[in-house]
């Protein structure tokens, strides 16, 4: 079925840097010794942390970020488990943003070892010359690589990003975004995870172009109002601007459990402990919310959320607690369902 033509804004040209192995290679930067030796940085194998990231010889193995470091440790014996210096991270990553200030204002940052930046308006380079110039300034002054998609939208451009990784570039014209797009899996494109791809794939589409002739309303049946996005980014089309103002929506905090647990007593003091770090954060920077949130993940790995928004703003620990725990008996299965994960949010800030 042919497709309603929408409105093409004029492309921008958009650089995704995106930090190769970024905590692993700071690890590898402070202790050279390590370099050419597989890193993991996480939780020691034997406890329920994962791995935060891993260097590219551990990589080889099968070693993938958010894996139970216990299995990364059977997939890699020889691996070196290091724990995470976060405090590190962000230095470095304030020294790779500086990095991309001398190009433009307009940085999107995704997290600390990737970004946007739109690039369109600078007088002197073209958008190659300054993703090239970019990756050789990190390597040269930091000592770390990063790899660089360069597309006339985020979205095209986060992909091609992890094109040539690592330490390499991937360029895609205006004129080349379908062809880049057309025998991609539909995995590539963000946002899309396992049980989108999942329910894609019960319907017959497997990689982009298998969307472009299809029946939007079959994918909003399955997908609601995603399937109508995902139909428009199989063809590389993304009108959202790089936002280099960015406000925080929440505060939280949340434990996988040394084990899993069925006391409700034991998961009360898990509850409190993280209200208070909240809490302290709201104080900190001197915000309240008044939608305050439990996160549970259960043994086989079913993740819900119980939510309760007050009148009056909030950043008392005790409140935090007692609403979390009020969901926790009330609208969880926690005591009847062993409980691996706990987590405590608060937001609608102000």
């Amino acid at each position: 079925m042919e497709q309603p033509t929408e409105f093409t804004p004029r492309p921008r040209k958009i650089v995704h840097i995106d930090m190769d192995a970024f905590y692993a290679n700071v690890e590898i930067l402070d202790r050279p010794e390590l370099r050419g030796l597989p890193v993991v940085v996480g939780g020691q194998p034997g406890t329920r942390s994962v791995v935060c990231t891993a260097s590219y010889e551990a990589r080889k193995f099968g070693v993938k970020s958010a894996m139970p470091t216990t299995l990364a440790a059977k997939l890699c014996p020889n691996a070196i488990f290091l724990p995470p210096r976060f405090d590190r991270y962000k230095e470095i990553s304030s020294k790779v943003r500086a990095i991309f200030q001398r190009y433009t204002d307009l940085i999107e940052p995704l997290s600390l070892d990737e970004a946007y930046l739109d690039v369109s308006d600078h007088p002197n380079l073209f958008a190659t010359q300054i993703a090239n110039q970019i990756r050789q300034s990190v390597h040269q002054e930091l000592g770390l690589t990063c790899s660089a998609g360069v597309a006339p939208n985020k979205l095209v451009a986060k992909i091609a990003s992890d094109i040539n990784k690592p330490n390499g570039i991937t360029i895609v014209q205006p004129h080349q975004v379908e062809s880049f797009m057309e025998m991609l899996p539909l995995r590539k494109i963000h946002g899309v995870g396992p049980a989108t791809e999942k329910r894609l794939a019960d319907l017959g589409f497997r990689i982009c172009k298998d969307l472009w002739h299809c029946d939007h309303q079959v994918l909003e049946a399955s997908l609601g109002s995603m399937g109508r996005w995902i139909a428009r980014a199989s063809r590389g089309i993304d009108h959202r601007p790089v936002c280099s103002s960015w406000e925080r929506k929440s505060y939280g905090r949340e434990d996988t459990l040394a084990k899993d647990e069925l006391d409700l007593k034991k998961l009360f003091t898990h509850v409190d402990r993280l209200s208070e770090s909240v809490a302290k954060s709201l104080q900190r920077e001197e915000k309240t919310g008044r939608t305050i949130t439990l996160k549970l993940k259960y043994a086989n790995f079913e993740s819900i959320t119980r939510s309760k928004s007050t009148s009056e703003m909030q950043d008392c620990a005790a409140i935090i607690a007692s609403t979390c725990k009020e969901l926790l008996t009330t609208k969880t299965e926690a005591g009847q369902r062993p409980v691996r994960l706990i987590g405590v949010s608060v937001s609608n800030l102000c």
